[in-house]
Formats: C-alpha cells, sequence, structure tokens
C-alpha cells in the first residue's frame, strides 16, 4: 500500500476492502497513525467529513462484527453498550467509538437519544475540529447498524457524495415506507422518530418524505411509526403519531 493515500482515500479503500473480505490491516495501521494535519486538510470541506466518517463507520462496524459476532437483536442494553460505545475505532491517533463517529462527527455533537433535540455534552477538541457543521438526516440511511430496515453499504466519494446518499434514500423510502391514500397515513421506519429532531420535527419528516416522492407533494399525511415485531398493538407519541408495535 502506498504511503501516499490521502485519508479521504484511506477511508474509501479499508470499506471496499473490508466488503471484499480482503486484508484491511495494513488500511486500519496506517489510518490510525494518519498524522493529524494530513486530516485536517482531507476534511475541509463537508463533502469531505462526510464520505470519509461514513466510510469509517460502516469499515468498523463490519469489522468489530465480523471479529466479536455479537447478538444485538437478543443480547439487550450491555451488549449494544459494548458494541457501539467503546473506543475501538484508531484515527490520526485518537481512539473513537462508534457512538462518536454516528453522533459526534456524523451528527455534529447530538445525544443518541432525546429524539434528536438534545446536544452531546463536552465534546472533544478533536470531535469539535472534525464533525460536520450541521446535521444532516440523511446519514440515518448510510450507515450500518447490522438491524432490520439497514441500508445497503456504500462506499462513498467527497466528489459524489451527496448524489450517493439521494440513491441510497431513495432506495431505503422505496423498501420501507408505505403511504394509504384513504387514509392519508405515512406508515414509516421507527428511526424518523428516535431522530426526529434531526428532521426538523414532524413536519420536517412530511417534508422529507415529499422531497424523495414517498408520499404525494400535495399530501400531508398522519405518521405510524414501524416496530420490528410488527404486532398490532398502537401507541400515541408525544404529537399525537401512532406507533406500530
Amino acid at each position: 500500500m502506498s504511503t501516499q493515500l490521502d485519508p479521504l482515500s484511506l477511508s474509501a479503500d479499508l470499506l471496499y476492502t473490508v466488503k471484499t473480505e480482503g486484508d484491511a490491516e495494513p488500511l486500519r495501521d496506517h489510518l490510525a497513525t494518519i498524522d493529524r494535519s494530513r486530516l485536517e486538510r482531507a476534511l475541509s470541506s463537508r463533502e469531505g467529513k462526510l464520505a470519509f466518517w461514513l466510510n469509517c463507520y460502516n469499515a468498523y462496524a463490519q469489522l468489530l462484527l465480523e471479529s466479536e459476532e455479537p447478538d444485538l437483536h437478543e443480547g439487550g442494553l450491555l451488549e449494544a453498550w459494548k458494541f457501539f460505545a467503546r473506543d475501538r475505532v484508531p484515527v490520526g491517533g485518537v481512539w473513537l467509538s462508534l457512538n462518536d463517529i454516528e453522533h459526534g462527527l456524523l451528527r455534529s455533537s447530538k445525544l443518541p437519544w432525546g429524539m434528536g433535540y438534545l446536544p452531546r455534552p463536552f465534546p472533544s477538541s478533536f470531535e469539535r475540529q472534525f464533525r460536520l457543521d450541521d446535521c444532516d438526516p440523511r446519514i440515518h440511511f448510510a450507515i450500518s447498524h447490522a438491524t432490520d430496515h439497514c441500508p445497503p453499504i456504500a462506499v462513498y466519494s467527497p466528489q459524489d457524495v451527496d448524489e450517493e446518499l439521494d440513491i441510497a434514500i431513495e432506495w431505503f423510502l422505496e423498501e420501507n415506507v408505505s403511504y394509504d391514500r384513504e387514509t392519508e397515513t405515512a406508515t414509516v421506519p421507527r428511526l424518523f422518530r428516535r431522530y426526529r429532531g434531526d428532521f426538523g420535527g414532524r413536519r420536517g419528516i412530511v417534508a422529507f418524505l415529499r422531497e424523495y416522492n414517498a408520499v404525494p407533494a400535495d399530501a400531508g399525511p398522519s405518521l405510524e411509526y414501524e416496530r420490528v415485531d410488527h404486532s398490532a398493538e398502537l401507541d400515541v407519541d408525544l404529537e399525537g403519531d401512532e406507533v406500530r408495535r
């Protein structure tokens, strides 16, 4: 591997190597020790940060899944915490967790709970330097949580990251959103509720669905949030939207 690879190329090559089951160790080592000044130059744009951290997250999520084989469905909160919150991703001399990348760097320092409205307290200097300036809700359709409703994993490039994200979103919404014209109801994955603030609240979610043609442009649907177990009980959230359990 050439030592001249820049951080953006390294993150893309790492994810591609993981996806194709190649030897990722040299790329991981190089990314772990890359000079901070080189990282700063490479991540000087929104597009660069977006592509870099998406690639890093998805590469390391897959590597950790393969090395540990955690049971995220049945293992409970402790197993999930161990997988997402422990610092095991080395980048530029700093150890990060998957949560650091997702909620600190990609979501611009927001807590993983609080429905997308609460800031993440006490971000590190590294996080403040390399995070996105604003939370882009499209990242929720581009990262893998190894659970249901996860999108196909793509290698993102700074030049095309916005177009690539739009493609991922269109696929995801087509597969996972249904709209009932008679009842004016859109049934959507629960991530829309969990990160409601990222989308700008209920109105923002509806506008998002319209933008990506998941509902008609003139529709003003009520929202029903689907849960994984697909049972028939219903709850009502704080804004009166139904949550399917």
